[in-house]
C-alpha cells in the first residue's frame, strides 16, 4: 500500500489544531494537562538532574559552628565569577576567594545543574535562596543575591543545545570544577554582554545561615546523629579517616536518632566509592553525574578526621533552595549531600601539643596546622580556645588564628 505523507502531515496539523481549540476551550487545569501532553507528543521533553554539597562542622552540642576556611585560594577557574563579578570582573585566579572572608553554617559547595532534552528549546532558571548568599557562578547571570525577582541566582533565559559544540572554557591548574562535565548532558549557551558562554551545566555557590536537617555530635566517644526536620534521611555515611587507615557505616532512612561506634578501621576507599555511587544513583542521578560528583570531592570527602555524610531530604533541598524552572521539565531530580566534620579528642591533642612549645614560631605553629588541617583549622583552633584556661596559650592561639587570617595558603 503507497502511502501519501503530504495527506498524513495535513491530518497531523489538523488534530494538532483541533487539540489546541479544544485547550482553549478547556479548564485551566485541564488546558495545562493538554498542553503537556501535546509537549510529550511533539518532542519537548526535558529533563534536569542536579547535585551539590553543604558542608559544616558540628558543635559540641552538635550545632553547627561558624566558620570560615583558613586556606582561602580559591579552587575554581579563573572564568568563574564571583561576589567582585558584580562589578563586571571574575575571579582573580589563586588569590584569596571574597567568601572566605564571610563566616557561616553551611559553605555550600558545587551544586550543578545538568538539563537533558530531544531538540534546542529555550528555558528559564533561577534559584531562590533566602537564608544565604550566592559567592561564585558561572555562567554569567542576569541577577544575583537581592536582585528583583528574588534572592538567590537566575541565569534569565538561557538555551538548551542537545548534541551541541563543547568548546568550553578552560585553563590549566588543576580544579574541582572540570570533572563535573564527564555526563552526558546537553551544552548550554547563554548569551549576555560578554557575547554567548558555553557550558555543560549551571554552576553556583554559596554560603548560608540555614539549620540543617541533621545534628551529630561525639557523646562518650560514640556518634550521635539525630534527624531534626519531618523529614526521612535517606541514607546516612559515618566515615573516619586516621592516619591513612580508613572505616566507615551506612545506614538507611531513619525518623529519629542514630548512636553509632567511631567505624572500625581497615576498609578501602575503593569499596566506599562504590556504595557511594551506588546510593547517589537511586537517589536519581545518573551513573555518570554520580561519578562526576565523587571525582570532584575525592581528594576532599575522604581526607584525614571523622565526618557524617548524609542524603539531605529532598523537601528540605526545596525549601533551601527553591529551584524555578520554565518550561516545567518533565522529570526533576536534585541530590544534595550533607557532609557535617566532627572535631575529635584526637584532633584537639594534636593541636594543643603544636601549642605548648613557646619557642616555636606563631608562623610556623600556624603552616603546620593549616597544612595538617586545612580550611577546618579555625574552628578547631577556636574549639580548643574555648577550652584553655591559660592566659598565654589564649594568646598564643589567638595570634595563630589572626596569622592564618592574614596569611592564606
Amino acid at each position: 500500500m503507497t502511502i501519501n505523507r503530504s495527506r498524513l502531515t495535513s491530518l497531523a496539523s489538523v488534530v494538532v489544531l483541533l487539540a489546541a481549540i479544544a485547550i482553549v476551550g478547556a479548564k485551566p487545569t485541564q488546558r495545562a494537562s493538554a498542553k503537556n501532553q501535546i509537549a510529550k507528543r511533539a518532542g519537548n521533553r526535558l529533563v534536569v538532574h542536579e547535585w551539590g554539597t553543604f558542608t559544616s562542622i558540628a558543635g559540641k552540642n552538635g550545632e553547627s559552628l561558624e566558620w570560615r576556611p583558613l586556606n582561602g585560594a580559591s579552587d575554581l577557574p579563573g572564568f568563574v565569577y564571583d561576589l567582585s563579578a558584580l562589578a563586571g570582573t571574575g575571579l582573580r585566579s589563586g588569590q584569596r576567594c571574597r567568601k572566605c572572608n564571610l563566616e557561616a553554617l553551611v559553605r555550600m559547595e558545587t551544586p550543578v545543574i545538568y538539563f537533558y532534552a530531544d531538540r534546542k528549546m529555550p528555558v528559564s532558571v533561577s534559584v531562590f535562596f533566602s537564608s544565604g548568599k550566592i559567592t561564585e557562578w558561572y555562567p554569567k547571570a542576569r541577577l544575583i543575591n537581592g536582585s528583583t525577582p528574588s534572592d538567590g541566582i537566575d541565569w534569565g533565559r538561557i538555551t538548551v543545545l542537545p548534541g551541541g559544540e563543547q568548546n568550553f572554557p578552560v585553563e590549566t591548574k588543576p580544579s574541582h570544577y572540570y570533572p563535573a562535565r564527564e555526563t552526558d548532558a546537553a551544552t548550554l549557551r547563554v548569551c549576555n554582554v560578554k557575547g554567548q558562554e558555553r557550558e555543560k551545566f549551571l554552576f553556583y555557590r554559596g554560603v548560608g545561615t540555614f539549620d540543617q536537617p541533621l545534628a551529630v555530635k561525639l557523646d562518650d566517644g560514640r556518634v550521635v546523629a539525630k534527624n531534626t526536620s519531618a523529614e526521612s534521611i535517606p541514607q546516612f555515611i559515618l566515615f573516619e579517616n586516621r592516619g591513612g587507615n580508613i572505616g566507615y557505616q551506612i545506614r538507611n532512612s531513619f525518623d529519629r536518632e542514630i548512636v553509632l561506634d567511631r567505624p572500625a578501621l581497615g576498609q578501602t576507599q575503593e569499596s566506599l566509592e562504590r556504595d557511594l555511587e551506588a546510593m547517589l544513583v537511586a537517589q536519581g542521578l545518573y551513573e555518570k553525574e554520580a561519578l562526576a560528583m565523587i571525582k570532584t570531592w575525592r581528594d576532599s570527602w575522604f581526607e584525614e578526621g571523622l565526618r557524617a555524610f548524609y542524603i539531605v531530604p529532598r523537601k528540605v533541598t526545596d525549601s533551601i533552595l527553591t529551584l524555578t524552572i520554565e518550561p516545567q521539565p518533565s522529570e526533576v531530580s536534585r541530590v544534595l549531600v550533607g557532609r557535617i566534620e566532627i572535631i575529635t579528642p584526637e584532633m584537639e591533642k594534636e593541636i594543643e601539643s603544636s601549642l605548648t612549645d613557646s619557642s616555636r614560631a606563631v608562623n610556623d605553629v600556624a603552616e603546620e596546622i593549616m597544612r595538617r588541617h586545612g580550611r577546618f583549622a579555625e574552628p578547631v583552633l577556636k574549639d580548643v580556645l574555648e577550652k584553655a584556661s591559660d592566659p598565654e596559650l589564649r594568646i598564643r592561639i589567638q595570634q595563630i588564628i589572626n596569622y592564618a587570617l592574614s596569611n592564606p595558603r
